[in-house]
Protein backbone atom coordinates (compact mmCIF):
# COMPACT_ATOMS: atom_id res chain seq x y z
CA UNK A 1 0.00 0.00 0.00
CA UNK A 2 1.73 3.14 -1.19
CA UNK A 3 -0.87 5.79 -0.49
CA UNK A 4 -3.31 6.72 2.23
CA UNK A 5 -6.11 6.44 -0.33
CA UNK A 6 -5.27 2.78 -1.01
CA UNK A 7 -4.98 2.07 2.68
CA UNK A 8 -8.34 3.63 3.51
CA UNK A 9 -10.04 2.16 0.45
CA UNK A 10 -12.31 -0.18 2.52
CA UNK A 11 -13.91 2.88 4.18
CA UNK A 12 -13.63 5.26 1.22
CA UNK A 13 -17.40 5.82 0.88
CA UNK A 14 -17.77 6.29 4.62
CA UNK A 15 -15.05 8.95 4.53
CA UNK A 16 -16.82 10.81 1.70
CA UNK A 17 -20.00 10.79 3.78
CA UNK A 18 -18.01 11.99 6.78
CA UNK A 19 -16.64 15.06 4.99
CA UNK A 20 -20.09 16.02 3.70
CA UNK A 21 -21.57 15.53 7.14
CA UNK A 22 -18.82 17.67 8.71
CA UNK A 23 -19.59 20.51 6.32
CA UNK A 24 -23.28 20.21 7.27
CA UNK A 25 -22.60 20.08 11.00
CA UNK A 26 -20.46 23.19 10.87
CA UNK A 27 -22.13 24.91 7.98
CA UNK A 28 -24.89 26.75 9.79
CA UNK A 29 -24.24 30.08 11.44
CA UNK A 30 -21.54 32.57 10.70
CA UNK A 31 -20.44 32.98 7.06
CA UNK A 32 -16.75 33.43 7.95
CA UNK A 33 -16.72 30.35 10.18
CA UNK A 34 -18.53 28.52 7.42
CA UNK A 35 -15.92 29.65 4.90
CA UNK A 36 -13.14 28.61 7.26
CA UNK A 37 -14.75 25.20 7.80
CA UNK A 38 -15.32 24.65 4.08
CA UNK A 39 -11.71 25.61 3.47
CA UNK A 40 -10.48 23.21 6.17
CA UNK A 41 -12.50 20.18 5.20
CA UNK A 42 -11.85 20.51 1.49
CA UNK A 43 -8.12 21.13 1.97
CA UNK A 44 -7.34 17.58 0.85
CA UNK A 45 -6.01 16.33 4.17
CA UNK A 46 -5.12 12.70 4.54
CA UNK A 47 -8.19 11.87 6.68
CA UNK A 48 -6.03 9.25 8.33
CA UNK A 49 -7.41 9.69 11.85
CA UNK A 50 -11.12 9.37 11.08
CA UNK A 51 -10.16 6.64 8.59
CA UNK A 52 -8.49 4.64 11.37
CA UNK A 53 -11.54 5.10 13.62
CA UNK A 54 -13.83 3.85 10.82
CA UNK A 55 -11.58 0.85 10.05
CA UNK A 56 -11.40 -0.10 13.74
CA UNK A 57 -15.16 0.39 14.18
CA UNK A 58 -15.90 -1.94 11.28
CA UNK A 59 -13.24 -4.47 12.27
CA UNK A 60 -14.70 -4.90 15.79
CA UNK A 61 -18.43 -4.77 15.00
CA UNK A 62 -20.29 -8.04 14.69
CA UNK A 63 -21.19 -7.86 11.02
CA UNK A 64 -18.53 -5.29 10.00
CA UNK A 65 -21.10 -2.48 9.81
CA UNK A 66 -20.99 1.05 11.19
CA UNK A 67 -23.40 2.37 13.78
CA UNK A 68 -24.49 6.02 13.75
CA UNK A 69 -22.48 6.57 16.93
CA UNK A 70 -19.30 5.19 15.36
CA UNK A 71 -19.76 7.53 12.39
CA UNK A 72 -20.22 10.43 14.76
CA UNK A 73 -17.11 9.40 16.73
CA UNK A 74 -15.05 9.53 13.50
CA UNK A 75 -16.47 13.00 12.76
CA UNK A 76 -15.61 14.21 16.26
CA UNK A 77 -12.06 12.84 15.85
CA UNK A 78 -11.58 14.83 12.65
CA UNK A 79 -13.06 17.97 14.23
CA UNK A 80 -10.68 17.79 17.19
CA UNK A 81 -7.72 17.12 14.89
CA UNK A 82 -8.61 19.99 12.57
CA UNK A 83 -9.19 22.40 15.47
CA UNK A 84 -5.74 21.58 16.86
CA UNK A 85 -4.13 22.16 13.44
CA UNK A 86 -5.76 25.59 13.12
CA UNK A 87 -4.39 26.60 16.51
CA UNK A 88 -0.96 25.01 15.86
CA UNK A 89 -0.64 26.98 12.63
CA UNK A 90 -1.37 30.21 14.49
CA UNK A 91 1.22 29.37 17.16
CA UNK A 92 3.81 28.33 14.55
CA UNK A 93 2.92 31.27 12.28
CA UNK A 94 2.72 28.83 9.34
CA UNK A 95 1.42 30.37 6.14
CA UNK A 96 0.53 27.12 4.38
CA UNK A 97 -0.28 23.54 5.32
CA UNK A 98 -0.17 20.78 2.68
CA UNK A 99 0.20 23.52 0.09
CA UNK A 100 -3.04 25.25 1.08
CA UNK A 101 -3.26 28.64 2.82
CA UNK A 102 -3.73 28.28 6.57
CA UNK A 103 -6.91 29.76 8.05
CA UNK A 104 -5.13 32.72 9.66
CA UNK A 105 -3.29 33.60 6.45
CA UNK A 106 -6.48 33.33 4.41
CA UNK A 107 -8.65 35.26 6.89
CA UNK A 108 -6.75 36.53 9.95
CA UNK A 109 -5.44 35.32 13.29
CA UNK A 110 -8.57 36.34 15.18
CA UNK A 111 -10.77 34.29 12.85
CA UNK A 112 -8.38 31.33 13.08
CA UNK A 113 -8.38 31.28 16.88
CA UNK A 114 -12.17 31.56 16.95
CA UNK A 115 -12.58 28.91 14.24
CA UNK A 116 -10.40 26.52 16.25
CA UNK A 117 -12.38 27.27 19.43
CA UNK A 118 -15.62 26.82 17.52
CA UNK A 119 -14.51 23.39 16.24
CA UNK A 120 -13.45 22.26 19.72
CA UNK A 121 -16.80 23.44 21.09
CA UNK A 122 -18.69 21.66 18.29
CA UNK A 123 -16.73 18.47 18.95
CA UNK A 124 -17.55 18.68 22.68
CA UNK A 125 -21.24 19.20 21.96
CA UNK A 126 -21.49 16.21 19.60
CA UNK A 127 -19.42 14.18 22.04
CA UNK A 128 -21.87 14.88 24.87
CA UNK A 129 -24.72 13.80 22.60
CA UNK A 130 -23.23 10.32 22.26
CA UNK A 131 -24.56 9.83 25.82
CA UNK A 132 -21.60 7.72 26.86
CA UNK A 133 -19.66 9.08 29.83
CA UNK A 134 -16.67 6.80 29.20
CA UNK A 135 -16.31 8.07 25.62
CA UNK A 136 -16.74 11.68 26.77
CA UNK A 137 -13.90 11.19 29.26
CA UNK A 138 -11.60 9.60 26.68
CA UNK A 139 -12.01 12.38 24.12
CA UNK A 140 -12.03 15.25 26.62
CA UNK A 141 -8.65 13.93 27.75
CA UNK A 142 -7.45 14.25 24.14
CA UNK A 143 -8.39 17.93 24.00
CA UNK A 144 -6.43 18.47 27.24
CA UNK A 145 -3.46 16.50 25.89
CA UNK A 146 -3.35 18.51 22.66
CA UNK A 147 -3.16 21.79 24.55
CA UNK A 148 -0.62 20.35 26.98
CA UNK A 149 1.55 19.01 24.15
CA UNK A 150 1.62 22.39 22.42
CA UNK A 151 2.51 24.14 25.70
CA UNK A 152 5.26 21.62 26.51
CA UNK A 153 6.69 21.93 23.03
CA UNK A 154 6.95 25.70 23.37
CA UNK A 155 8.31 25.67 26.93
CA UNK A 156 11.11 23.25 26.04
CA UNK A 157 12.45 25.07 23.00
CA UNK A 158 16.25 25.12 22.65
CA UNK A 159 16.62 23.11 25.86
CA UNK A 160 19.49 20.70 25.21
CA UNK A 161 18.99 19.12 28.65
CA UNK A 162 15.53 17.90 27.66
CA UNK A 163 15.05 14.19 28.47
CA UNK A 164 13.97 11.56 25.98
CA UNK A 165 10.95 10.70 28.09
CA UNK A 166 9.82 14.35 27.89
CA UNK A 167 10.04 14.15 24.10
CA UNK A 168 7.99 10.90 24.01
CA UNK A 169 5.45 12.39 26.39
CA UNK A 170 5.07 15.53 24.26
CA UNK A 171 4.76 13.39 21.11
CA UNK A 172 2.09 11.29 22.80
CA UNK A 173 0.13 14.43 23.74
CA UNK A 174 0.42 16.05 20.31
CA UNK A 175 -0.03 13.06 18.03
CA UNK A 176 -0.77 9.74 19.68
CA UNK A 177 -3.39 10.61 22.30
CA UNK A 178 -6.08 11.35 19.70
CA UNK A 179 -5.59 8.06 17.84
CA UNK A 180 -5.18 6.02 21.06
CA UNK A 181 -8.27 7.39 22.79
CA UNK A 182 -10.54 7.53 19.75
CA UNK A 183 -9.79 3.91 18.78
CA UNK A 184 -10.41 2.86 22.39
CA UNK A 185 -13.66 4.86 22.33
CA UNK A 186 -14.76 2.89 19.25
CA UNK A 187 -14.33 -0.25 21.38
CA UNK A 188 -16.29 1.28 24.26
CA UNK A 189 -19.20 1.91 21.88
CA UNK A 190 -19.11 -1.82 21.03
CA UNK A 191 -19.03 -2.79 24.74
CA UNK A 192 -15.73 -4.64 24.36
CA UNK A 193 -14.09 -6.02 27.49
CA UNK A 194 -11.21 -4.15 29.12
CA UNK A 195 -8.31 -6.19 27.75
CA UNK A 196 -9.50 -5.57 24.18
CA UNK A 197 -10.00 -1.87 24.93
CA UNK A 198 -6.42 -1.75 26.18
CA UNK A 199 -5.21 -3.43 22.97
CA UNK A 200 -7.03 -0.80 20.90
CA UNK A 201 -5.48 1.95 23.00
CA UNK A 202 -1.98 0.41 22.62
CA UNK A 203 -2.48 0.17 18.86
CA UNK A 204 -3.42 3.85 18.61
CA UNK A 205 -0.68 5.02 20.96
CA UNK A 206 2.08 3.12 19.15
CA UNK A 207 0.97 3.96 15.62
CA UNK A 208 0.73 7.62 16.69
CA UNK A 209 4.24 7.59 18.14
CA UNK A 210 5.63 5.80 15.06
CA UNK A 211 3.99 8.46 12.91
CA UNK A 212 5.50 11.29 14.97
CA UNK A 213 9.02 9.84 14.98
CA UNK A 214 8.83 9.35 11.19
CA UNK A 215 7.75 12.99 10.84
CA UNK A 216 10.68 14.04 13.02
CA UNK A 217 13.12 12.06 10.85
CA UNK A 218 11.62 13.55 7.67
CA UNK A 219 12.28 17.01 9.07
CA UNK A 220 15.95 16.14 8.40
CA UNK A 221 15.76 13.84 5.40
CA UNK A 222 12.59 14.88 3.56
CA UNK A 223 11.94 17.60 1.03
CA UNK A 224 9.47 20.48 1.36
CA UNK A 225 6.86 18.78 -0.80
CA UNK A 226 6.93 15.57 1.21
CA UNK A 227 6.70 17.48 4.48
CA UNK A 228 4.21 20.16 3.52
CA UNK A 229 6.52 22.64 5.30
CA UNK A 230 10.16 23.75 4.93
CA UNK A 231 12.74 21.11 5.91
CA UNK A 232 14.61 21.41 9.24
CA UNK A 233 11.91 23.80 10.42
CA UNK A 234 11.54 21.93 13.75
CA UNK A 235 15.21 22.33 14.61
CA UNK A 236 15.21 25.96 13.44
CA UNK A 237 12.24 26.58 15.79
CA UNK A 238 14.13 24.96 18.65
CA UNK A 239 11.97 21.83 18.88
CA UNK A 240 14.28 18.98 19.87
CA UNK A 241 13.10 15.71 18.36
CA UNK A 242 14.46 12.13 18.41
CA UNK A 243 17.26 12.71 15.85
CA UNK A 244 18.52 15.77 17.77
CA UNK A 245 18.32 14.04 21.15
CA UNK A 246 20.24 11.03 19.83
CA UNK A 247 22.84 13.28 18.19
CA UNK A 248 23.26 15.19 21.48
CA UNK A 249 24.24 11.92 23.17
CA UNK A 250 27.06 11.50 20.64
CA UNK A 251 28.32 15.02 20.24
CA UNK A 252 28.21 17.69 22.93
CA UNK A 253 29.16 20.44 20.48
CA UNK A 254 25.55 20.29 19.38
CA UNK A 255 24.36 21.44 22.80
CA UNK A 256 26.51 24.58 22.51
CA UNK A 257 24.75 25.51 19.25
CA UNK A 258 21.31 24.71 20.64
CA UNK A 259 21.80 26.53 23.93
CA UNK A 260 22.67 29.73 22.08
CA UNK A 261 19.47 29.18 20.04
CA UNK A 262 21.32 28.74 16.71
CA UNK A 263 21.82 32.51 16.46
CA UNK A 264 25.11 32.55 14.55
CA UNK A 265 25.00 32.44 10.77
CA UNK A 266 26.25 28.87 10.30
CA UNK A 267 24.71 27.38 13.47
CA UNK A 268 21.72 25.71 11.81
CA UNK A 269 23.90 24.22 9.08
CA UNK A 270 26.48 23.00 11.56
CA UNK A 271 23.79 21.48 13.76
CA UNK A 272 22.32 19.74 10.73
CA UNK A 273 25.74 18.32 9.82
CA UNK A 274 26.25 16.98 13.32
CA UNK A 275 22.89 15.20 13.21
CA UNK A 276 23.46 13.80 9.71
CA UNK A 277 26.99 12.57 10.52
CA UNK A 278 25.89 10.69 13.63
CA UNK A 279 23.91 7.50 14.24
CA UNK A 280 20.89 9.66 15.08
CA UNK A 281 18.79 9.01 11.96
CA UNK A 282 19.51 5.27 12.11
CA UNK A 283 18.56 5.10 15.80
CA UNK A 284 15.41 7.16 15.20
CA UNK A 285 14.39 4.75 12.42
CA UNK A 286 14.81 1.84 14.81
CA UNK A 287 12.62 3.68 17.34
CA UNK A 288 9.89 4.23 14.73
CA UNK A 289 10.11 0.55 13.69
CA UNK A 290 9.69 -0.59 17.29
CA UNK A 291 6.57 1.53 17.76
CA UNK A 292 5.17 0.28 14.43
CA UNK A 293 5.77 -3.34 15.44
CA UNK A 294 4.03 -2.88 18.81
CA UNK A 295 1.03 -1.29 17.10
CA UNK A 296 0.70 -4.31 14.82
CA UNK A 297 0.95 -6.80 17.67
CA UNK A 298 -1.89 -5.03 19.47
CA UNK A 299 -4.39 -5.96 16.71
CA UNK A 300 -3.63 -9.63 16.11
CA UNK A 301 -6.73 -10.71 18.09
CA UNK A 302 -9.15 -9.10 15.61
CA UNK A 303 -11.20 -11.46 13.42
CA UNK A 304 -10.04 -11.56 9.80
CA UNK A 305 -11.58 -8.92 7.49
CA UNK A 306 -10.48 -6.41 4.87
CA UNK A 307 -10.60 -3.82 7.67
CA UNK A 308 -8.17 -5.76 9.84
CA UNK A 309 -5.88 -6.26 6.83
CA UNK A 310 -5.90 -2.52 6.11
CA UNK A 311 -5.10 -1.77 9.77
CA UNK A 312 -2.24 -4.29 9.78
CA UNK A 313 -0.66 -2.67 6.72
CA UNK A 314 -0.81 0.76 8.38
CA UNK A 315 2.49 0.37 10.32
CA UNK A 316 4.36 -0.49 7.08
CA UNK A 317 2.74 2.45 5.38
CA UNK A 318 3.85 4.81 8.14
CA UNK A 319 7.44 3.53 7.88
CA UNK A 320 7.39 3.56 4.07
CA UNK A 321 7.40 7.37 4.16
CA UNK A 322 11.05 7.08 5.19
CA UNK A 323 12.24 5.22 2.09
Amino acid sequence: MNTVTELLQPVENDLDDLINELKNLIGAGHPILQAAAEHLFSAGGKRLRPGIVLLISKAISQDFTLTTKHKRLAEITEMIHTASLVHDDVVDEASTRRGVDTVHSRFNTRVAVLAGDFLFAQASWHLANLDNVKVVKLLSRVIMDLAEGEIKQNLNRFDSAQTFSKYINKSYCKTASLIANSTKAAGVLCNLEDDKLNHLYEFGKNIGLAFQVVDDILDFTGNDKQLGKPAVSDLASGYLTAPVLYALEENENLSVLINRELVEKEDLNNALNIVMNSQAIKRSRKLAEDFALHSKEALLWLPDSEYKRALLSLPEFVLSRLY
